[in-house]
């Protein structure tokens, strides 16, 4: 697997990786965190995904040449707490379902990692989904981040998670994608 920069011709494989996993959650009846339509027919998504491309915090995970996950790191949106010093935020971190459990989500945030320490930011944070089971958010735990704070967008319930980063000579014996 290689993890390489997103570029405009990446979206629709973006918004594929996007609708299985709402298909994915939908099947599970864990419908609150994106609901049970394609993301790939929402205007505002696609609109999101394409950003992300437009101010280059888009990366994407490929094996030969299918892409089996995309992870989006920026400057946190709108309603989530700032905080007082460097930071990295993940955007969007999303994997190929048929391939669960084979390191692609811990690649892609290990890549977030190296980022976040090459821009001189000490902290990594994510806001996620926090409702139905918590799968979510015990998911970003068991990646080394913490619980901060809790918040609401209407019905939506999300959880702010952070990880404090090592110098990054700590993060020297991750390998490179």
């Amino acid at each position: 697997m290689m993890i390489r920069p997103g570029t405009d011709a990446d979206v629709t494989a973006v918004l594929r990786l996007l609708d299985m996993a709402t298909a994915w959650l939908s099947s599970q009846g864990r419908t609150g965190q994106w609901g049970t339509q394609a993301q790939s027919t929402d205007p505002r998504r696609i609109a999101q995904v394409q950003g992300y491309v437009t101010h280059d915090g888009l990366w994407i995970a490929a094996d030969a040449d299918a892409v089996t996950g995309a992870l989006a790191v920026g400057a946190a949106g709108s309603g989530i707490p700032p905080v007082e010093e460097p930071e990295l935020f993940i955007r969007l971190l999303v994997t190929d379902r048929t391939r669960g459990g084979s390191g692609i989500g811990t690649a892609l945030l290990d890549h977030a990692r190296r980022l976040a320490l090459s821009a001189g930011a000490g902290l990594l944070r994510v806001d996620c989904y926090a409702g139905d089971d918590q799968k979510l958010v015990r998911y970003y735990e068991g990646q080394g981040f913490t619980r901060t704070t809790t918040f609401r967008r209407g019905d939506w319930p999300g959880q702010v998670l952070e990880q404090r980063l090592a110098s990054r000579a700590s993060f020297s014996a991750l390998p490179m994608p």
